[in-house]
């Protein structure tokens, strides 16, 4: 199975679990995509790259694992509507950025709308 495959697996799941919890199928949500690392500067260079593609940009901050491991992350933030074939574009342009400088996308993530 793809990268790609799985993200559209996992957005599935998501859309599905927030409408049958009953949020509003027709609201505009925040949609957050999330992405860590080790290196400061890529993280950095990666949140500049979301900008431009007009993302909002969270300030890095730090995450200890369970391990004791440190991770710096953001959030690149827009408003969607919730749908598969959107939050899918997005990903496909995200995940690049990721990857160019040595990132972790780990996913996307958004609000319960009454």
């Amino acid at each position: 199975m793809s990268e790609l495959q799985q993200w559209q697996d996992e957005t599935n799941e998501i859309i599905a679990s927030l409408l049958e919890d009953g949020s509003k199928p027709d609201a505009l949500y925040t949609l957050e995509h999330h992405f860590s690392g080790q290196d400061f500067d890529k993280l950095e260079k990666a949140a500049l790259d979301c900008f431009k593609l007009e993302y909002e940009v969270t300030d890095a901050e730090e995450i200890e694992l369970e391990t004791g491991q440190t991770l710096l992350s953001f959030d690149a933030i827009t408003d969607g509507p919730l749908e598969v074939e959107a939050i899918m574009e997005q990903i496909k342009e995200l995940l690049p950025i990721a990857q160019k400088y040595g990132l972790e996308y780990d996913g996307w993530g958004t609000y319960f709308e009454e």
